[in-house]
C-alpha cells in the first residue's frame, strides 16, 4: 500500500449537495485552481471536502486550525537548543 493510498476514503461518505458546489469543486479541480471553504462551524465545510476527495478519487489529510496558528506551525522551523540549531517538524 502506497502512502497515499493510506488516505484514500474508501467508502462514500454522506454529502447531501445544497446548490452546484459539486460541479463547480469540480470545474476549479480540472483548471487546477485553488479553493478556500469558509463558512460557521457544523455547516458541513469538512463533510464536503471529504466527500470531493471521494470522489475525485484522492488522498485526504485532515489538519485541525485555529486563528493562533502560523505556517511554521504546519511547515516547521529551526530552533535553538543547548546544541545548537535543530529542525523541528511541524
Amino acid at each position: 500500500m502506497s502512502t497515499a493510498d493510506q488516505f484514500r476514503i474508501t467508502n462514500e461518505p454522506y454529502y447531501q449537495a445544497t446548490g452546484n458546489e459539486i460541479p463547480l469543486y469540480e470545474t476549479a479541480y480540472e483548471c487546477r485552481l485553488p479553493v478556500m471553504v469558509k463558512g460557521p462551524t457544523g455547516c458541513g465545510k469538512s463533510r464536503f471536502i471529504e466527500y470531493m476527495a471521494w470522489k475525485l478519487k484522492k488522498p485526504l489529510i485532515t489538519v485541525a486550525c485555529n486563528e493562533d496558528m502560523t505556517a511554521a506551525d504546519l511547515v516547521g522551523r529551526f530552533l535553538l537548543d543547548e546544541n545548537g540549531t535543530r529542525w523541528q517538524d511541524g
